[in-house]
């Protein structure tokens, strides 16, 4: 029970990576609040968890935007007094090539990669600073580290997540907050689905540990970041990717 007690947001926790992950930190005794624009899946996630006796409940929010983010803080805050954990998990992808990407495909993934991580911890943090403890997550990628064709958005969106994640280390850490990036490699969601099999067989073999990684995988890793353990561990971007990037 590793987070027994503590109070954790995770954004995008409707589908895939958030919501295993959610599931893991409930069954290590978190109480959890999903924010997500999934409100069918949210919604049932935290029906069928409560009915197995956990603590979970389910905002509509959507992070591109920073009065919905402030106003779901609030509304946190008053159901439950405080936040433990953040996880900033929430993400989207609009690839294109640059000669084909447009300025809205751009600034969508701008907005909820990049953007909608600055909203939540902004609105999250002095609650962390006013209880002097915190643990914020967010979650990078890889390709940050050696770019991706196709994915000028993404890519940009998550290098400045990395470079966020070691400036508010800077800032929060005097205050008993940690704040990490996982950066995931190619895991099995619905958002990797679409990339064919072809691709897939490639990146295999360009894996150490021959094998796609798993929701559970990156979900460890927050696990892990978020727990009392690693108190002493701040502005790191940790990769879970099998070993594909060395």
């Amino acid at each position: 029970m590793e987070l027994q007690n503590k109070i954790a947001v995770i954004t995008g926790g409707a589908n895939g990576i958030g919501r295993e992950t959610a599931d893991l930190f409930l069954k290590n005794g978190a109480t959890v609040i999903i924010w997500d624009i999934d409100d069918i899946n949210g919604e049932k996630e935290v029906d069928t968890w409560n009915a197995q006796g956990f603590t979970s409940f389910f905002y509509k929010v959507n992070t591109a935007f920073a009065e919905e983010v402030e106003n779901a803080t609030k509304n946190v805050i008053e159901k439950v007094k405080k936040i433990d954990i953040l996880i900033n998990n929430a993400g989207i992808t609009r690839d294109a090539a640059l000669k084909n990407m447009t300025f809205t495909q751009w600034q969508q993934v701008i907005d909820v990669n990049l953007s909608g991580v600055f909203h939540c911890t902004k609105s999250i943090s002095p609650y962390m600073v006013a209880q002097q403890s915190g643990r914020i997550i967010n979650a990078a990628s890889v390709v940050a580290h050696n770019g991706s064709f196709g994915q000028s958005n993404y890519v940009a969106a998550k290098a400045g997540v990395i470079g966020l994640t070691k400036v508010w280390a800077r800032e929060l850490g005097s205050k008993g907050i940690t704040v990490n990036a996982v950066a995931p490699g190619f895991i099995e969601t619905e958002m990797t689905a679409v990339l064919g099999t072809d691709f897939m067989d490639e990146l295999l073999k360009r894996t150490p540990v021959r094998r796609i990684g798993q929701p559970i995988d990156i979900a460890n890793a927050y696990l892990f970041l978020a727990s009392e353990k690693t108190s002493f561990i701040t502005g790191t971007c940790l990769n879970v990717d099998g070993g594909l990037t060395l």
